[in-house]
């Protein structure tokens, strides 16, 4: 059985009840929007303070490593970035971009700083880039200080320049940097993907909880590999076009 048989095509199921999503088709929201043409990939905030030096439980990776680390989860989500999003991003010479958070410095403390007081304390190493998702030539760094990739960043202007019309959004957290990504790419207009497996947070609640509310409001939810299957095909009729 393939990895994409296997995930529940409710990845939010045990969390979000039949009541609540009875409540949202009434309402008419959830509709799928698909992808578009000129796709792009984002891998938001995939640096060792996410996840570790190493694959470990939560608290554990808390405790010795990092006080932002989402421990094992983050690792097993970056893993399906690695197996099923970036090669077909990489066999297409589409884009891919790296928003990440830039080191701290003592101007950046703000309200931020002053709910997560551990936010502004991460050494150096915790910056740095996974290796199993590290950058390639030619791909664009985006340093970010603001959940949102677009906030006071150049994203957009490098969307426009390469005419980019779909965002497949990949990284952390769920609940955090990806779902200000989201919203702040659907006011943009862009199609925007979320692949629920490549995505992670600190809690399994909070992220079933964001994955529904943004598949019912700003984003198509899939798998990674049902993603990866959906740029096949769109790589599949550009080459016969």
């Amino acid at each position: 059985m393939t990895h994409a048989e296997t995930v529940s095509p409710r990845p939010w199921a045990g969390v979000i009840t039949d009541d609540d999503e009875r409540r949202y088709e009434a309402a008419g929201f959830g509709q799928p929007a698909g992808i578009g043409k000129r796709p792009a990939l984002l891998i938001i905030d995939a640096q060792y303070r996410t996840v570790g030096m190493e694959p470990k439980p939560f608290f554990q990776s808390v405790a010795e490593e990092f006080s932002t680390s989402c421990g094992e989860t983050g690792w097993n989500a970056l893993r399906r970035v690695q197996e099923s999003l970036l090669p077909v991003f990489r066999r297409n010479d589409w884009p891919v971009i790296y928003p990440y958070v830039a080191p701290k410095e003592s101007f950046d403390q703000g309200r931020l700083g002053a709910k997560v007081p551990g936010i502004m304390t991460i050494p150096e190493e915790g910056y740095k880039f996974v290796d199993i998702i590290a950058p390639a030539a030619g791909d664009i760094l985006l340093p970010k200080r603001h959940p949102s990739a677009f906030f006071g960043t150049a994203l957009l202007s490098y969307l426009i320049e390469r005419q980019v019309d779909t965002l497949v959004v990949a990284g952390c957290t769920t609940s955090g940097c990806v779902r200000g990504t989201v919203v702040d790419a659907f006011s943009y207009n862009f199609h925007v993907v979320v692949p629920h497996d490549a995505v992670y947070d600190r809690t399994e609640t909070v992220h079933k909880v964001n994955l529904f509310d943004m598949a019912q409001k700003y984003a198509d939810i899939a798998s990674a590999d049902q993603v990866e299957a959906q740029l096949d095909e769109l790589a599949r009729r550009k080459g016969n076009n």
